[in-house]
């Protein structure tokens, strides 16, 4: 292999290392196309021993490589000179494994993972029947960045590994991962007012919804509703504010719950605009979290092997899975009903300053801004900007004014009755 050809290859690794990927065995970019053994190796056993995966054949394999893929989490492995078996695993970071064949001679092990975790190294031993990797855990935007650089080999095939000087193969070292640091936003406002955070959906590379001529963009529009509602929540002097983003910038979907709860806020609010090409479909809706999700965000934050501060600041480090899930749950579920009684004063007092809503106006689903166990949320979709007149609206001061006024109407009515329960509890 030439020295164009082994830079090529090693391009996106070197991308990686800043990401959490530590120092890997390369080989070939096309692994999977090198000849199989004349006799297929079987799978063994599947183990997992804290943040380490040990896979087990019983006979040596030609090659392995992996990749990392979102929506839902998993880590996928590619076995050269496998043919499926059958083996189950769970633990640590991993949730779920199964065991299929990609195509002849080709197996696939995918492993669901309980959060952001990626392969900071890989090695299989000489005789080429035990490959181990080592998870490290990770955040979104490392695991989103991993998840681009797409497929890692983990060891060579055999050809490539015998022509090899001193047949130990080739290593790419790779500086140790630096933290990912969350941008926190400046906080406006008194400090002893609750905290409100405004989300403006989309933003940098993420344009969103399109007008259907295709010069208006949602990321715009959420943008300029937001600021519109920070304004106006900020000169009532009743709550503090903070945006997830003020300027024209992307951020990963859970970066944008995550700084609501990093800042410990009181309540969460993502500008959107909806979008229905071919449709008459027109009007705001109010989102909140479906029971669905709900369910399973708790049993993926009771499963995570680091449960300090997963809710309210409270460290859930030294109870079982079953208790973090049970508290966990306990604690979303009174967010949960809390967010679906905001949507409600959100779709009352927008509707009193003549904004639009489609007849079903309120909806769950599990749009990922929407899973911090510990803040109430909501997302509004404040029009359709695939609709003529909405697209009008959704770039005019005068109704960006009018949201944010039933908007920020909703926030004030929100905390009063807070503040009202909080009194009658203290009362009794």
């Amino acid at each position: 292999m030439g020295i164009d050809g082994l830079m090529k290859f090693l391009t996106p690794l070197h991308r990686a290392r800043r990401h959490g990927i530590a120092a890997l065995s390369v080989g070939l970019g096309a692994l999977l196309a090198w000849p199989m053994p004349a006799s297929a190796a079987a799978i063994q056993s599947v183990s997992i021993d804290g943040n380490a995966i040990t896979l087990a054949f019983d006979r040596a394999v030609d090659g392995a490589s992996g990749l990392v893929l979102d929506g839902p989490r998993r880590l996928a492995v590619d076995i050269a000179g496998l043919t499926a078996g059958s083996a189950s695993a769970s633990g640590g970071p991993v949730t779920q494994t199964r065991i299929g064949q990609v195509r002849p001679g080709v197996g696939r092990i995918v492993f669901d993972l309980a959060g952001y975790s990626v392969v900071s190294s890989a090695a299989l031993t000489p005789d080429r029947r035990t490959l181990t990797l080592q998870l490290t855990d990770s955040d979104a935007r490392a695991f989103a960045h991993a998840a681009r650089v797409g497929r890692v080999a983990y060891a060579q095939p055999v050809a490539l590994a015998d022509a090899a000087v001193g047949r130990g193969g080739v290593t790419v070292p790779l500086d140790a991962p630096e933290p990912y640091r969350l941008p926190i936003p400046r906080v406006e406002g008194r400090a002893d007012k609750p905290l409100v955070v405004i989300d403006a959906g989309h933003g940098g590379h993420d344009p969103g919804s399109l007008s259907l001529d295709g010069r208006y963009k949602e990321k715009d529009a959420s943008l300029a509703i937001a600021k519109a509602l920070r304004d106006e929540l900020l000169a009532s002097g009743r709550v503090r504010v903070a945006m997830t983003r003020s300027d024209d910038r992307f951020l990963v979907l859970q970066e944008r719950r995550e700084i609501a709860r990093r800042l410990h806020a009181d309540l969460f609010i993502s500008i959107h605009c909806d979008s229905a090409p071919g449709s008459q479909a027109s009007g705001a809706t109010v989102y909140t979290l479906s029971e669905t999700s709900s369910d399973r965000v708790a049993a993926a934050l009771a499963a995570k092997e680091n449960k300090a501060d997963v809710i309210n600041g409270v460290d859930l480090g030294a109870q079982s899975n079953d208790v973090s899930s049970i508290l966990i749950d306990l604690t979303q579920r009174e967010t949960m009903n809390s967010s679906s009684r905001f949507a409600d004063l959100v779709q009352r007092e927008m509707t009193d300053e003549g904004i639009s809503f489609k007849t079903t106006y309120h909806r769950f689903a599990g749009l990922a801004v929407l899973k911090a166990p510990d803040v109430p949320a909501v997302l509004i979709e404040t029009g359709y900007i695939t609709d003529p007149n909405d697209l009008h609206l959704l770039f005019s001061r005068e109704y960006q004014h009018r949201v944010a006024m039933g908007v920020s109407h909703a926030v004030e009515a929100h905390f009063a009755r807070r503040l009202g329960r909080t009194d009658v509890a203290m009362a009794e």
